[in-house]
């Protein structure tokens, strides 16, 4: 009598692993973490200044800062929308939270939630109109782009007759709200800005959000398909305003370390940082056509680009070449996510 036929272990393995690479290529975010390692390799290489804890702590800081507002910005593109009001939004936050607390002698942290009060009208003004209209996101937030710059402007010159705030790092509750939003930390001797560790804390919530809460999955169902997801019960107005009003809060987090960093605000800057917002979540794997993206996506994304700001300055070549090299890199990814993705369709 023979002995049952044993199957080889070693022959059970290799579904195993192609299932492992088959899950690895979905990821939205591969191509943005092999970027992400090639630049790190690239700027290691050409700029010795890059190799030291305290080059990497400004990387890190310069990220963090890009990174809050690409995180919203890339969870809104998940749900298959855009906002370009974003830099200029910043500044408005951060001219609002200054000028109500010097104009009105007010504490700065009531000034600062009177600010977090005028960001979140905005965002509901543009989710509001984006779901009540139809008109598409692009041009509602470009409306609104627009309106922002001249009021930031126009109000600035009208109270403080410069395009410039009063500093306010004499005014009570400055130190505190400078703590929260501008602090340092120490690590070994390294000196950590504090919105570093605002960045990783919001890029844990907002994974959590998306892939363990009944709201991420509405996040994805109103980006793949709405009118679906309208028919199976989702509030897809309600989702999308939350989303515009996300983003919206995220621009006053960064407005107020603005505010508290530097202590004054010009009127006219945060113009053109909208598109890199949005690079750095295309980049991360962000679909432009909603329903795909990971808040890790985002995060790396960032992290190229303030490893591209600042390795440029460590390896001594003319900054005029950021531009381009960020241009470049926004290529290269998308054409590697869509060719991830092709893969990984054919594979299926």
């Amino acid at each position: 009598m023979s002995s049952p036929a044993t199957v080889p272990a070693a022959d059970t393995e290799p579904p195993r692993t192609r299932q492992g690479l088959d899950k690895l290529l979905h990821r939205p975010e591969l191509a943005s973490l092999i970027g992400t390692i090639g630049v790190f390799v690239l700027f290691m290489i050409v700029a010795p200044s890059f190799r030291s804890m305290d080059a990497f702590a400004t990387v890190l800081y310069t990220s963090s800062t890009l990174g809050i507002i690409a995180l919203a910005v890339g969870l809104l593109m998940i749900g298959d929308e855009f906002d370009l009001s974003t830099g200029v939004a910043v500044t408005t936050t951060a001219l609002a939270a200054t000028m109500l607390a010097y104009n009105f002698h007010l504490q700065t942290w009531v000034g600062s939630l009177l600010a977090l009060a005028i960001a979140l009208a905005i965002g509901f003004f543009n989710g509001f109109m984006v779901t009540r209209t139809g008109i598409p996101s692009f041009l509602i937030t470009l409306a609104t782009f627009l309106m922002l710059q001249g009021l930031n402007l126009a109000i600035t010159k009208l109270v403080n007759d410069q395009v410039a705030t009063p500093v306010i790092s004499d005014m009570q509750g400055y130190e505190f709200c400078r703590m929260i939003f501008a602090g340092s930390v120490d690590i070994f001797g390294v000196t950590v800005k504090v919105t570093v560790f605002w960045w990783i804390l919001f890029v844990a919530v907002a994974t959590w959000v998306l892939f363990k809460t009944r709201f991420g999955n509405w996040i994805f169902a109103v980006g793949g398909d709405k009118e679906a997801a309208r028919a199976v019960g989702v509030p897809v107005d309600r989702v999308k305003i939350i989303l515009f009003m996300t983003v919206a809060a995220s621009c006053w987090f960064v407005g107020q370390h603005n505010l508290y960093e530097f202590d004054s605000i010009q009127a006219g800057q945060g113009v053109g940082n909208e598109f890199l917002y949005i690079i750095a979540a295309v980049v991360g794997g962000c679909a432009m056509t909603g329903g795909k993206g990971t808040a890790i996506g985002t995060a790396l994304g960032a992290l190229i680009y303030g490893m591209t700001n600042q390795g440029i300055v460590y390896a001594g070549w003319n900054p005029d070449w950021l531009k381009f090299f960020l241009g470049a890199v926004l290529l290269m990814a998308v054409l590697a996510n869509n060719s991830f993705s092709k893969f990984s369709e054919a594979k299926k």
